[in-house]
C-alpha cells in the first residue's frame, strides 16, 4: 500500500507544463475528425465534398459565381472548379503568410466572420475547406485572380511549398483537388447518386447557378449530369411531388427580405396523408427544423384558421397544426448573415429572429394568396377539415384500443404467446406470417425471452388508410397492444415491452409484401422504434442441403453453391477412398454406389446434385420447430437485419411509390429494378 501511495504522489507531483499538449494548426481536426465532419464513415467522406462545394456556392449566393464543375476521379480523388472571385493570395496582415495558405491551413480563418466579403454563407464559417485539407492525404488548390494563376499543394493539412504563380488566366475562379486520407477514413467510396442528389438540391436552392457533375471513374454508367434551375424552389417542389396528385393548381410561393433575413417559401397540398416539409438555412438542409420551420408552421395554421373563419367555411373550433399539415408539401429556405446552428453538423437552426421573420412574411402573403385563389383555398381547407374530422375519429379509436389493451391493465391479445421475462431489454417479439409458422415458432422458441405474434394474412396498408380505419383492423390492434407504446402522436417509448421487434416472414413474394406492409406501419406510426434500432428483419435460410447424415443451411444462392462444392469434394474423396479399399481387399467385391439423398416426408421439393439433396424453402411452415430455432431464432446462429433510416427524404419517397395510391410510379419502379431482384420465388 505504501508503494502504491508513493506512486500516486509521484504521478501527481510530476504533472507540470510539459504535460500540457498543444495541438497546433490543423492537428485538432486529425485528432478528433468526428467533431468537425460528424463521422469518419461514408457520410464523413461525402461531407468533405459538401464543404468544398459550399465555398463555391457561397460565391454564387454572393453573386460572383455562375458555374461549378465537380469531378469524381480515379484513385479516390475529387475536384471542384468554380468561376467565382478566387481565394485571395496576397499576404495576410496577421499571419504574414499568403491568404490562401492562411485559409487552407488555419481553423476559423476565412471571409465569413466579418467584413463585407460574404453577406451570407453556408460553409463551416471558415472551418470547412481547412478541415478538408487536414483530412486529405493530398490537396492541390489553384486560384485565378487578376489575370494570374497561383498554386499550392498540401499533405495532411501542411503546405508542401509556398504559394507560387504558375501561369496566366483569362478569368477568375478556384480549383480544389483533394484525396481523403485512408488513415482517417477506413472506407473511401464516393457514391455518385449521393453526390448528384445533393448537388441537384443545391442547384434548386441557388437559382441561376449551373452545376456539372462528371464521374470519370472507369465503368461509370452515367458519367455526366448538368443542373440549372431558373425557378428555384417552385421547380424543386414540382420535382419532389412529381409522382403525387396535387389538390390545387397554383403553387404558393414567396421570396422576401425582412430585417436582413431572406425568406423563401413554396407550398402546395397533395392528395395524400403524409406531410413533406423541407427546411434550409443558407442552403444547408436542417433535418431537425428549427426557428424557420417553427415560424412557418405557426403562420400556416394561423392564416388558414383566419381565412376559414372569415369566409364562413369553419363554423366552430380551430384547425390544429396537425390538421393543416396533412398532405402538405412545403419547402422553407432562409438566408441570413449569422446563422446559429445547433451542433457542428447543423441539423437545427436556432436564431430566434428568424421565426419572427418567417411568420411575418408567410402571414402577409398567404392570406393574399388565399383571397386571390379562392378555388385553391377551398380545396386546401376541405383537406384540412377532413383531416380534423379524421383526427378526432382516430383519437376516439386509439382511446378505445388502449382502454381495452394492456396499457390499462387488461389482457394481451389472445394470439400472442408472450415470454415470461418482464425486462424489455431481454425480451424479443417475433411477428410471424401465418398460423403454421406461428405454431412452429411457439414450439421452437426460448419461452423466457421470445414472444410470438402470428399474423393472419396481410395487414392493412396504412399508407392509403386513415388512422381511424386503421385502428379497426384486428391485426394492427393486436400489434399495438403487444408492443405497448401506443402510436404517434401518443407514442411513449418508455412503455416498450420488447427491445427487439423481429419481422419473420417467408422468403417469397408474399413474405416480402408483408414485410413491406409492416415496415410502412412502423415508419409511419412507430418511427422512434426504427430511429432507436429496435426493429429487425429475420433472415430464414433459403435452402436445406443434405448429404447422408450431414445437414447444412444456406441463406443465399452463393452460400448454397459453396456448400454444394465442398460436399461434392468430400463425396469424391470418400468415393476414391472406398474404391481403394475394395481394390486391396480380396475378400470384398462389392460395387460402389452413388451417395443417395435422404428424403423425409416434410421435404416437398428435392433436387439432386451428385448425391446431395437440396430443398428450397418456400415458407417458414416447412420447417419443424427445431429447424426454425436452429436457423432463424437462436441468437447464437441466426442472421438479423437491423432496420435503419439513412435518408428520410428518400424513405418518404419510396414508401409513397411502393405503398401509395398512384399506380404509374410503382409500375416504373418495378420495371426499373425487376432485373436486380435476387432469390425471388414467384
Amino acid at each position: 500500500m505504501a508503494d502504491k501511495k508513493a506512486q500516486d504522489n509521484q504521478v501527481t507531483e510530476s504533472y507540470g507544463a510539459k504535460d500540457i499538449y498543444v495541438l497546433e494548426g490543423l492537428e485538432p481536426v486529425r485528432k478528433r475528425p468526428g467533431m468537425y465532419i460528424g463521422s469518419t464513415g461514408i457520410d464523413g467522406v461525402h461531407h468533405l465534398v459538401w464543404e468544398v462545394v459550399d465555398n463555391s456556392l457561397d460565391e454564387a449566393m454572393a453573386g460572383f459565381c455562375k458555374n461549378i464543375i465537380v469531378r469524381i476521379m480515379a484513385d479516390d480523388k475529387i475536384s471542384v472548379l468554380d468561376d467565382g472571385r478566387g481565394i485571395p493570395v496576397d499576404i495576410h496582415p496577421q499571419t504574414k503568410k499568403s491568404a490562401l495558405e492562411t485559409v487552407l491551413c488555419t481553423l476559423h480563418a476565412g471571409g465569413k466572420f466579418g467584413g463585407s466579403s460574404y453577406k451570407i454563407s453556408g460553409g463551416l464559417h471558415g472551418v470547412g475547406v481547412s478541415v478538408v485539407n487536414a483530412l486529405s492525404t493530398y490537396m492541390r488548390v489553384e486560384v485565378c485572380r487578376e489575370g494570374k494563376k497561383y498554386m499550392q499543394e498540401y499533405n495532411a493539412g501542411k503546405p508542401l511549398a509556398k504559394v507560387k504563380p504558375i501561369g496566366s488566366c483569362s478569368h477568375n475562379g478556384t480549383y480544389v483537388l483533394f484525396q481523403p486520407d485512408p488513415k482517417i477514413f477506413p472506407e473511401i467510396k464516393f457514391n455518385f447518386k449521393t453526390i448528384i442528389d445533393h448537388l441537384r438540391e443545391q442547384a434548386y436552392l441557388t437559382p441561376g447557378i449551373t452545376i456539372r457533375v462528371l464521374d470519370e471513374r472507369p465503368g461509370a454508367l452515367t458519367p455526366t449530369y448538368t443542373f440549372h434551375f431558373a425557378d428555384g424552389l417552385i421547380a424543386y417542389l414540382k420535382y419532389l411531388t412529381a409522382e403525387s396528385q396535387p389538390l390545387h393548381s397554383n403553387i404558393f410561393y414567396v421570396q422576401k427580405e425582412i430585417n436582413g433575413i431572406n425568406v423563401e417559401v413554396a407550398l402546395r397540398y397533395l392528395d395524400e396523408i403524409e406531410a413533406y416539409e423541407l427546411s434550409f438555412a443558407n442552403n444547408i438542409h436542417t433535418p431537425e427544423g428549427g426557428m424557420h420551420l417553427t415560424g412557418f408552421r405557426s403562420a400556416l395554421t394561423r392564416s388558414l384558421n383566419d381565412y376559414a373563419k372569415n369566409s364562413g367555411i369553419l363554423k366552430e373550433g380551430n384547425l390544429t397544426g396537425d390538421d393543416v399539415r396533412e398532405g402538405l408539401a412545403a419547402i422553407v429556405s432562409v438566408k441570413l448573415r449569422d446563422p446559429q446552428f445547433e451542433g457542428q453538423t447543423k441539423a437545427k437552426l436556432g436564431n430566434p429572429e428568424v421565426r419572427q421573420a418567417v411568420e411575418t412574411v408567410v402571414n402577409d402573403t398567404l392570406k393574399e394568396f388565399l383571397e386571390k385563389n379562392k378555388d385553391d383555398a377551398k380545396k386546401m381547407l376541405e383537406k384540412c377539415m377532413l383531416a380534423s374530422r379524421a383526427r378526432m375519429a382516430a383519437k376516439s379509436a386509439r382511446d378505445n384500443v388502449l382502454r381495452k389493451g394492456a396499457l390499462s391493465g387488461a389482457s394481451l391479445p389472445g394470439k400472442l404467446a408472450d415470454c415470461t421475462s418482464r425486462k424489455p431489454e431481454d425480451s424479443e417479439l417475433f411477428i410471424v406470417e401465418g398460423d403454421s409458422a406461428g405454431g412452429s415458432a411457439k414450439q421452437g422458441r426460448d419461452r423466457f425471452t421470445q414472444a410470438i405474434l402470428p399474423l393472419r394474412g396481410k395487414i392493412l396498408n396504412v399508407e392509403r388508410t386513415r388512422v381511424d380505419k386503421m385502428m379497426i383492423n384486428e391485426e394492427i390492434r393486436a400489434l399495438i397492444i403487444a408492443i405497448g407504446t401506443s402510436i404517434s402522436p401518443d407514442f411513449d417509448l418508455t412503455k416498450l415491452r420488447y427491445h427487439k421487434i423481429i419481422i419473420m416472414t417467408d422468403a417469397d413474394v408474399d413474405g416480402a409484401h408483408i414485410s413491406t406492409l409492416l415496415l410502412t406501419l412502423f415508419y409511419r406510426y412507430f418511427r422512434p422504434l426504427i430511429d432507436d434500432g429496435y426493429v429487425y428483419i429475420a433472415q430464414p435460410p433459403l435452402y436445406r442441403i443434405q448429404s447422408g447424415k450431414n445437414m447444412s443451411y444456406a441463406y443465399s444462392d452463393e452460400e448454397r453453391d459453396k456448400i454444394i462444392s465442398e460436399l461434392s469434394k468430400t463425396l469424391k474423396a470418400n468415393k476414391k477412398e472406398k474404391t481403394k479399399e475394395i481394390q486391396t481387399d480380396e475378400k470384398e467385391n462389392s460395387e460402389i454406389e452413388e451417395a443417395t439423398p435422404v428424403e423425409t416426408e416434410e421435404e416437398s421439393e428435392l433436387s439432386q446434385v451428385k448425391g446431395i439433396a437440396i430443398q428450397r424453402y418456400k415458407g417458414l411452415g416447412e420447417m419443424n420447430p427445431q429447424q426454425l430455432w436452429e436457423t432463424t431464432m437462436n441468437p447464437a446462429n441466426r442472421v438479423l437485419k437491423k432496420v435503419e433510416l439513412v435518408d428520410e427524404e428518400e424513405a418518404d419517397k419510396l414508401f409513397n411509390i411502393l405503398m401509395g395510391d398512384e399506380v404509374l410510379p410503382r409500375k416504373k419502379f418495378i420495371q426499373a429494378y425487376a432485373k436486380s431482384v435476387k432469390n425471388l420465388d414467384v
